[in-house]
């Protein structure tokens, strides 16, 4: 067989950088196997003012692959808004799994409620309107809630990301996955400060510490995965 002569190999160019290209991610691999009400979840988050709040499909995906090859059963979700990742969550544990969802904004979660409940999911959730941080204190005076967790999913307050790991690391067992979701911020961890726009710079700093603490988080295994808006994905090791 003869040798294929090449000429000076170059490395391909990071690809995700048009949106044709993420367009057709989503038409051929991620809404073909969309569930129903997932979709009707998407179109109607997408009518509401803040829809880009919502978990981009091709995570929510992800996310979906991650709970079936743990086989989450017990899960967490801080930040739920619509709740596209909240019933993604749902359709994929078990009949009798159970999810702690947490956000302050109980409208926002009443627009996507009447779909889940379509989804026939609703008994899994239990959700609370509140701040996460006094929900996850309270979960952490029952010493059984320690380590009881399959699975935690982020998708909050930035600023708070790292209080969140301190409690989620307690309550989420050793095995388990917890994601932090908009942890590459629209592309602005990686630019300078001054090309940043005033409006991002507050949750770009806290969102540059995060990351930077999570890499020297020796008691999980991480991947930064560039899918949505960047999500970290992290297993506890101890």
């Amino acid at each position: 067989m003869p040798l294929i002569k090449y000429g000076k190999l170059q490395p391909n160019p990071i690809v995700l950088q048009s949106q044709e290209l993420y367009d057709y991610i989503l038409e051929t691999s991620v809404y073909p196997r969309e569930h129903p009400c997932l979709k009707e979840l998407r179109e109607a988050t997408a009518k509401h003012p803040r829809s880009f709040f919502g978990t981009n499909p091709d995570a929510g995906q992800l996310l979906a692959l991650l709970l079936k090859l743990i086989d989450a059963k017990k899960t967490i979700e801080i930040g739920v808004f619509t709740g596209y990742s909240l019933l993604v969550t749902a359709l994929n544990i078990p009949d009798d799994g159970q999810i702690i969802a947490v956000d302050v904004d109980r409208e926002a979660y009443e627009i996507g409620a009447p779909i889940i409940d379509k989804a026939g999911v609703d008994k899994k959730i239990k959700f609370f309107e509140s701040e996460a941080l006094p929900i996850l204190d309270n979960l952490l005076e029952d010493k059984a809630n320690e380590g009881s967790f399959d699975f935690a999913f982020v998708d909050a307050d930035k600023n708070n990301y790292i209080n969140y790991h301190d409690r989620l690391m307690k309550l989420v067992k050793v095995g388990g996955l917890l994601i932090y979701d908009n942890t590459l911020w629209g592309g602005a961890v990686a630019k300078p400060e001054d090309e940043v726009p005033e409006i991002k710079k507050f949750l770009r700093k806290h969102t540059l510490e995060f990351n930077s603490a999570i890499t020297d988080d020796h008691r999980v295994e991480i991947s930064h995965v560039p899918s949505g808006d960047g999500m970290l994905i992290c297993k506890r090791l101890r």
